[in-house]
Formats: C-alpha cells, sequence, structure tokens
C-alpha cells in the first residue's frame, strides 16, 4: 500500500478539490447568454397575454352597451371592431420585435 496523504487521496479518487471546482472560468460562465435565450421570447407571450384579456374586457364593453341601449347596436358594433383590430396589433408589434 501506498503511503499517501488523505488529501492525495482523496484528489485521486474523486477528482479535482472542491475550492479549484468552485472557481469560474470564462468557459463556464454561460448563465447570462441562458437567460436572454429563455427570456427572448416572453415580450410576445404577454403581449398575447394583454391582448386576450383587451378583447375580453372590450367585449363585455360591447355586450353590456348594446345590453343597455339596444337601439346602439351598429355603431357599438363598428367602434368594438375598431378596437378589437387595434388591440390586436399589439401582438404583432411584439411578434416584429422578435430577434431571428
Amino acid at each position: 500500500m501506498r503511503n499517501i496523504s488523505r488529501k492525495q487521496h482523496i484528489h485521486e479518487k474523486f477528482g479535482q478539490p472542491h475550492d479549484e471546482v468552485a472557481k469560474p472560468t470564462k468557459d463556464k460562465t454561460m448563465i447570462l447568454p441562458l437567460l436572454a435565450e429563455m427570456s427572448g421570447s416572453i415580450h410576445v407571450g404577454l403581449a398575447a397575454m394583454g391582448v386576450g384579456i383587451g378583447i375580453g374586457l372590450t367585449g363585455m364593453g360591447m355586450a353590456t352597451a348594446v345590453g343597455r341601449n339596444p337601439g346602439a347596436f351598429t355603431p357599438v358594433l363598428v367602434h368594438g371592431i375598431l378596437a378589437i383590430a387595434f388591440t390586436e396589433a399589439i401582438v404583432f408589434y411584439a411578434l416584429f420585435l422578435l430577434p431571428h
């Protein structure tokens, strides 16, 4: 049996000591590009969620307006369709800003 110290035995059995492994190197600092890759499309999801809520609130307002005044159905419908179209444009802006 060889006469080696405990530290050398652990080093041979398990590889580098813990303090040497914990030091970051340039090859192992990949967290920022990884986060950028993961969060690159979050703005599209948030825009789509906001548009869904906005269209739902617009439809609810249209239904309430027509329920209160049935004679104003046509103007409410026209303004509601325009509001929904402008609200949906937000998602297209977010998709346009998506990095290719």
